[in-house]
């Protein structure tokens, strides 16, 4: 019995070239009484996609999906900070700084609770915070129960640039997240809040 040949066996350059040197000079078919080798190029064809799907990338797993999408979105939210802070000079890094210091008021903070408080650590916290002072955004002097200790403070001058970015960066909290409703936000804080803590590695302010 003959084989079946289906039309969307031949749809590759090999397919056509055979088909083409089928035909002879008049231009008719000459299809021969064995086909076998048409069944043997069809099984060769086989084992190639079988080949191809064996070599795809592995799936990938929910925990590492949900590690790139924080990343990415944390990037893209990110970009927009760092458009509204570029006019005042500030990275996202020192804005960070000015805004812990606020919070601990006249009393300050010595660097290693600075640097324990930030949102990304930075390395070279001292190098940093030489930066700010030089600029007059911050103020630092050693403590006065603990002449060791060294405590920075908020200048008028980093306390005028606060008080400026405050409604902006409100404002662009609203367009990046507006679109979620108050109750998924909270859901998703909660979550990224347990998450972190569970990789947070802790930093000891002594």
């Amino acid at each position: 019995m003959y084989s079946v040949l289906r039309v969307s066996e031949f749809n590759t350059e090999d397919a056509e070239k055979s088909h083409r040197e089928r035909r002879g000079s008049t231009g008719t078919l000459n299809i021969p009484l064995d086909n076998s080798r048409y069944n043997d190029y069809y099984w060769e064809m086989l084992q190639k996609r079988k080949a191809a799907r064996k070599v795809r990338a592995p799936q990938m797993q929910l925990e590492a999906l949900v590690f790139v999408n924080l990343l990415r979105a944390a990037d893209a939210l990110a970009r927009g900070a760092e458009a509204l802070l570029k006019p005042t000079g500030l990275s996202a890094t020192q804005y960070n700084v000015l805004r812990i210091l606020r919070g601990a008021g006249q009393e300050g903070l010595a660097c290693r609770e600075v640097g324990c408080r930030m949102i990304s650590r930075d390395p070279d916290i001292t190098r940093l915070m030489d930066r700010m002072e030089s600029r007059g955004l911050i103020a630092r002097a050693r403590g006065e129960e603990d002449r060791r200790v060294v405590k920075s403070r908020l200048t008028a001058e980093g306390l005028r640039i606060l008080v400026e970015l405050d409604a902006p960066v409100q404002e662009l909290h609203r367009r990046q997240l507006h679109h979620l409703p108050a109750k998924e936000l909270r859901q998703l804080s909660r979550l990224l809040e347990r998450a972190r803590t569970q990789a947070e590695t802790p930093c000891s302010p002594e």
